[in-house]
């Protein structure tokens, strides 16, 4: 799910608007467009909730929105945030902080095609769609060019995406498709189950690889050598990832180093919340766990609602490592 600049900027004047109002002193979560970490937001939410904090519902903003109304302190925290992707923009405000992880190194970024191609045509790169042959192969709109879901408008994914593509000089033999990433993935899926060949880029926590599953469905492409956009230049080296399922080689030279998710929040709201501050540092989901939620919610359990109902599911049937969460953050009052 995505939403443009314009109604991301509305939300945050919203939000401006409810601080004149009396609800400042009340915890405004931000969330990014995606709805794959919404699951982590809402049990994050729950934590907070249940240390008697005052928390609203969380506002959906996009990337640039998103950092711009958490240094305005128009939203106090995020736990949406990918890094190294989200580097860049994390170093534009100096009233920032990251604190702790909500999934350490497990979140993945890369670029897959569906394996019965793969297998037929020995696709194991991305360089190999420099073969106009291969390329047409992934033709989904005549004009004799392979077509990729990749990232909408405003991700960051895309600078390393339109990297790669200008990097490798496959700008004459792939087109992106930028539209909204759901519904250009369930697109591409129903070409997959009609037989036609498919190539995406994703993430991992994410809904896509329980429908398309790697070294079943679909494969990894490795990249002919890590290079990444300035602002991220120095991670490269660090692209190839060991033990990636469905991967021609093993480690996968994926183009995209391994990505921590973790919360960012607004310095002030963090130095006035220690509690909040140390529940940051000692939470941390499960990967399988995400990945789980997502699935359900591609199946159709994709309401707000819903998405509450997994977090406190998760929660009530992971209690006890809930509590030790809870009574680490009471713990911080104390001190």
């Amino acid at each position: 799910m995505h939403i443009n600049r314009r109604v991301g900027a509305v939300a945050t004047a919203a939000l401006l608007l409810s601080s004149s109002y009396g609800l400042a002193a009340e915890i405004n979560p931000a969330r990014g467009t995606w709805d794959s970490g919404w699951f982590d937001t809402e049990v994050y939410i729950a934590a907070l909730r249940e240390l008697g904090h005052s928390v609203n519902e969380p506002i959906t903003l996009d990337d640039a929105v998103r950092y711009q109304a958490l240094s305005q302190r128009d939203a106090d925290f995020s736990v949406m945030e990918w890094f190294p992707l989200f580097n860049d923009r994390f170093a534009m405000f100096d009233n920032l902080e990251m604190v702790g992880y909500v999934i350490r190194g497990g979140a993945l970024e890369g670029y897959l095609v569906d394996k019965k191609t793969a297998d037929e045509y020995g696709i194991t790169s991305l360089a190999d769609f420099a073969d106009p042959e291969i390329s047409a192969l992934f033709d989904r709109n005549g004009d004799g060019i392979a077509d990729m879901v990749a990232c909408p408008p405003g991700w960051d994914c895309g600078l390393v995406i339109d990297h790669h593509i200008t990097e490798f000089g496959l700008e004459e033999h792939i087109d992106l498709i930028t539209a909204a990433y759901d519904p250009a993935m369930a697109d591409a899926i129903a070409a997959y189950e009609a037989g036609e060949p498919i190539l995406f880029y994703t993430w991992t926590p994410n809904w896509v690889l329980g429908e398309l599953v790697p070294d079943k469905d679909v494969v990894w492409l490795e990249v002919p050598y890590s290079s990444l956009p300035e602002g991220q230049s120095e991670f490269e080296g660090h692209t190839a990832i060991e033990g990636v399922i469905g991967c021609a080689n093993d480690p996968c030279e994926m183009g995209f180093p391994a990505n921590d998710i973790r919360p960012v929040g607004n310095s002030a709201f963090l130095d006035e919340n220690p509690d909040v501050y140390r529940l940051f540092e000692v939470m941390e989901i499960p990967l399988d766990a995400v990945g789980e939620q997502n699935v359900r919610m591609k199946e159709g359990e994709n309401s707000a609602e819903d998405v509450r109902r997994h977090a406190q599911e998760w929660i009530a049937a992971n209690r006890e490592l809930f509590d030790g969460w809870i009574e680490e953050a009471k713990g911080a009052l104390e001190q």
